[in-house]
């Protein structure tokens, strides 16, 4: 992983234009998921042919904000609502019209980015089962952070009265910036992000402030074995420190609306929204503790504010980011897909979005440069990713109140070869083909292959300058020992004898190592 020190970087200061951006009301999915595809990314080229889709399963939701899936054989979904409510879907049965859970009493709903934020179920939900949330809290907007036990895996409805508070944190000055992703890591412990406090540019100078829980990650242990609500691990980063709060496991970050972690190395990605010039995505190792994005010095990889940089920090780079404003509004992290369904296009592909633009991007995450690609489009106002206990990806969009199931295909390779074909000579029942193939990619071919259908009535009979064979109405030519290969822009050309039933027809498609050519 990258890092960056500010003593390093140029002392330009980026003014950013103070415009609190639509920072999203949602999050992904709070559960691990059981049993997904570990497979490596595709390689760069095929993430370039890349394309998602979504297809719609539910409607009526208000304002979703959180999806997460219980590991209990069950199948479902629970979505979790702006206002306060948890409803649960199926692929079956659909949205159910009662919620699972109902906390409106206790959720400050008043503004665009308070009310009921976040929603984990708890690993081996079967013998567990107990459901986390994150809400901001009547009468103040306090940020809230609870667990609610269930008698057992299947209880509907879960008694609002069972909660359990376990942390909470201030936030009376502003209503935006509350984060609320919360999810369980790989190590079983539970992660929840908080925004920096809100306002602009970080008002509370909150995001560097060790000693509060604003603009960080926290991770604390919530086991049984804990003696209190909580308990905190031996190896946060900060436990030892008297001047830290030992729950914080990331800081400098301004509002991380989602993060998810991949199951295949327990990475952990972060999509971190911006103050109006930069939108970023990060990436921290499973060991990385401790971890500083750098807000509000930077924004992105621009400065923001030089006057709060520290020459000694070390700034951990942003693996993607987009021009706010530009290209959208604010980012919406999404989840690394090791589902099975689509593991042949998209396994190891990280996905994310904008709430406004809608532009969906891929990200590479087994090569470490992480290049990108846009492969297409999710629904307007997305304001959370899930994945269901498989690994397969849904999206939820806010206002629109919709669930859509997530699918992904490779669109077929662009052409790399260009074929013109000619008929020299016409007689009785015989004439000459000629062809002349161009490789037109940026690599040489070698042990160049060329096939095409025969139109009716055709057969080849000799050929030079290229070996050709029919086997039925397939013919194939392939190179003869002295022009087996063709360099980048280069091209071969070569002759044939064949007979005919009637008019000489030009074949209709060709096809050389694989790749179609125009």
């Amino acid at each position: 992983m990258s890092r960056r020190s500010f003593a390093r970087r140029s002392a330009a200061v980026i003014v950013a234009a103070v415009i609190a951006p639509l920072t999203m009301i949602g999050s992904a999915s709070g559960a691990e998921p059981v049993g997904p595809v570990l497979s490596q990314a595709p390689a760069v080229e095929q993430l370039d042919r890349l394309s998602v889709h979504t297809d719609q399963v539910a409607s009526g939701l208000r304002r979703p904000t959180a999806i997460a899936a219980p590991d209990d054989g069950s199948g479902r979904l629970l979505i979790a609502e702006k206002p306060g409510t948890v409803r649960v879907y199926h692929p079956d049965a659909g949205l159910a019209a009662t919620p699972l859970l109902d906390l409106t009493d206790r959720v400050d709903n008043s503004a665009n980015e308070r009310g009921l934020l976040g929603i984990a179920a708890s690993p081996d939900f079967a013998e567990t089962h107990a459901l986390y949330v994150a809400y901001t809290s009547l009468p103040d907007g306090e940020v809230t952070l609870s667990r609610f036990p269930l008698s057992d895996a299947a209880q509907d409805p879960v008694p609002a009265d069972g909660e359990e508070v376990l942390l909470t944190q201030p936030h009376s000055e502003f209503t935006n910036h509350n984060g609320g992703q919360v999810a369980f890591g790989p190590d079983g412990h539970l992660y929840w992000s908080i925004g920096d406090g809100g306002g602009g540019g970080d008002a509370l100078n909150a995001a560097q402030d060790l000693t509060t829980l604003l603009g960080k990650i926290l991770r604390i242990d919530v086991s049984a074995s804990c003696a209190d609500a909580y308990c905190i691990p031996a190896d946060n980063p900060f436990v030892s420190d008297p001047q830290a709060r030992p729950e914080i496991w990331a800081y400098g970050l301004r509002n991380a609306w989602r993060f998810s972690f991949d199951a295949a190395d327990g990475g952990l990605w972060i999509a971190d929204v911006g103050q109006g010039t930069q939108e970023e995505v990060n990436r921290l190792a499973a060991d990385q503790g401790g971890a500083n994005l750098g807000w509000p010095c930077l924004e992105g990889t621009s400065v923001f504010d030089e006057t709060r940089c520290d020459s000694e920090a070390e700034y951990v780079d942003p693996v993607f980011t987009y021009a706010t404003s530009l290209e959208g509004c604010a980012v919406v992290g999404g989840h690394v897909y090791r589902g099975s369904e689509f593991a042949d296009a998209a396994a190891g592909v990280y996905v994310t979005t904008d709430y406004c633009t809608a532009t969906g991007w891929g990200i590479d995450t087994a090569d470490d440069a992480h290049p990108s690609a846009v492969i297409g489009e999710f629904p307007i106002q997305t304001s959370t990713f899930g994945e269901d206990a498989d690994g397969e990806l849904y999206v939820a969009n806010d206002l629109p109140g919709q669930l859509h199931a997530v699918s992904f295909e490779l669109e077929p390779p662009a052409a790399s070869c260009s074929v013109d074909y000619q008929v020299r000579n016409q007689w009785g029942t015989g004439y000459i083909g000629a062809v002349t193939v161009v490789n037109e990619g940026s690599e040489p071919v070698s042990d160049w292959s060329l096939s095409w259908t025969a139109p009716a009535g055709q057969t080849v009979t000799s050929a030079w300058s290229a070996v050709v064979s029919q086997v039925g109405d397939q013919i194939t030519a392939v190179g003869a020992s002295w022009n087996r290969s063709i360099p980048p822009g280069g091209s071969v050309s070569f002759e044939f004898l064949g007979t005919h039933g009637g008019a000489v027809a030009v074949p209709g498609q060709f096809v050389m190592n694989g790749s179609t050519c125009r």
